[in-house]
């Protein structure tokens, strides 16, 4: 009888340097490597700005998570923690949308590998690639969870040594001159090309949703938490250590960049990473950066398809999508879940036929719009069971959100206003569009199919019952 009931459980195989790396592998993709230049194009430097304000709204909703999975940490996060404490329809509403904004970005991601492929094979259409690629991604996430999370470390590994190897070589380059005939670059390209804010606090106002679509997967740490040993160090370090890479990574890398070339000129000369390997005498460096962006791309996509079959397993066990969506194979991974997820994505195959220039645009927006939904969720879920718990209760937290409750509701009012900003400016207007759109037919099919009607939430011990 144990056995059965372990095997109807998703496994605990994952180690906390595989969560800390997957959740850096799911945030460090095309918005760095691709979305980071149209957001310089409108901020210029004080881009710096806007990616460290938003890092630390980012790393108080990420503590606002922790508080809650550490105490428990099941399968579904977010959607099973809106579902306790706000409600069925808001838990549904966030499963489902979770799903969506995956399936969303994995598009970009496996798009992104076709136009990366064309370096070395410019005569094969990019949508046998990207099928290659979503093909390749499905069976890694058919792996057992272990092994799943040794590749994906690897994955982000690689991304990391690049990054990290780039602000070196940077840095050499502005204190020492390596690679300028000796003479030190220096910083003053951040201020003399227009000063460091050029377009204005404007610009870096309508970078906004492209800072905060940089970051999303962050909250990939909450979605392990059912597959994660030892959850209540490994989260809580995961959680404290990622955000700082992160933002190291950002703010760090893009800091290199804009100190050495011109703000204007980022981006319509080539990746500033192969200009920065270049100028060192790494004659070889567009084929290795070109392999690192196509490593980030497929490890973004892995990470996606991760998330989506997870999130399609908890919904199928609160019986909000079809039961089979909730079985596991031998290996405990949600086999059906994935594949449903990776049809989906076949979507994004199809597009590279017809994808116009704003596509890109388009679809980082919509993510964006369903990130800041979940972004808030876990903010409100996080407000009400601080309320639900005694003064004792509170006071044996095992882990806290900083200066509760301000900086929850400062967390929301910028997350509100990056939304106000993107009704405002024209390119991401569209998402403010079809986000609400996607949530009334979600609505409408929460009602239609009885959904309301159903006692769909489980009790606590069933929740706790996973396989040590």
């Amino acid at each position: 009888m144990q056995r059965k009931a372990q095997e109807k459980q998703l496994h605990r195989g994952l180690e906390q340097r595989h969560i800390s790396l997957m959740s850096l592998g799911a945030a460090i993709g095309v918005g760095l490597f691709l979305g980071s230049a149209s957001a310089i194009k409108l901020a210029g430097p004080g881009i710096l700005v806007a990616y460290a304000c938003s890092g630390l709204v980012m790393f108080f909703i990420m503590r606002a998570l922790g508080e809650m999975a550490i105490q428990k940490p099941v399968a579904g996060s977010f959607s099973r923690y809106a579902r306790d404490y706000l409600g069925p329809l808001a838990g549904y509403l966030t499963g489902w949308n979770y799903w969506f904004l995956w399936v969303v970005t994995c598009m970009a991601e496996i798009t992104a590998v076709g136009i990366y492929m064309k370096y070395w094979y410019p005569d094969v259409p990019s949508w046998i690639w990207a099928l290659a690629a979503l093909m390749i991604m499905t069976a890694v996430n058919f792996l057992a969870v272990k092994a799943y999370g040794e590749l994906e470390f690897w994955f982000a590994l690689i991304k990391i040594v690049a990054i990290l190897s780039m602000i070196v070589v940077g840095l050499l380059m502005i204190i020492a001159g390596v690679g300028n005939g000796g003479v030190a670059t220096g910083i003053s390209n951040l201020w003399n090309n227009g000063g460091f804010f050029p377009n204005g606090i404007k610009g870096v106002l309508l970078s906004l949703q492209m800072v905060m679509f940089a970051y999303l997967g962050i909250e990939m740490i909450g979605v392990t938490a059912g597959e994660v040993k030892n959850p209540e160090k490994s989260l809580a370090k995961a959680i404290d250590t990622v955000f700082w890479r992160i933002l190291i990574f950002y703010v760090g890398a893009l800091f290199v960049i804009m100190s050495i070339y011109p703000w204007q000129e980022i981006g319509s000369q080539g990746s500033p990473f192969v200009l920065t390997f270049e100028k060192v005498g790494i004659p070889s460096a567009a084929g290795i950066i070109n392999f690192v962006v196509l490593t980030a791309a497929l490890s973004s996509c892995n990470s996606g398809i991760f998330s989506t079959g997870r999130m399609l397993f908890n919904l199928a066990e609160q019986n909000e999508a079809p039961k089979a969506y909730g079985t596991l194979t031998k290996g405990g991974v949600p086999g059906k879940a994935v594949l449903a997820s990776a049809g989906a994505l076949l979507i994004g195959v199809v597009l590279n036929y017809v994808v116009p220039a704003k596509v890109f645009t388009w679809v980082t927006s919509i993510a964006t719009f369903g990130a800041i939904w979940t972004w808030g969720i876990i903010l409100l879920s996080q407000l009400k069971y601080r309320k639900n718990l005694q003064p004792s209760e509170q006071k044996r937290l095992k882990y806290k959100m900083p200066l509760y409750p301000f900086t929850s509701y400062v967390s929301l009012a910028f997350l509100a206003f990056v939304i106000i900003l993107m009704a405002y400016n024209p390119d991401t207007r569209v998402a403010v569009i079809i986000g609400p759109i996607w949530f009334l037919i979600l609505v409408a099919v929460y009602f239609k199919k009885g959904f309301h009607k159903k006692n769909a939430v489980k009790t606590s011990s069933g929740e706790q019952q996973i396989s040590q």
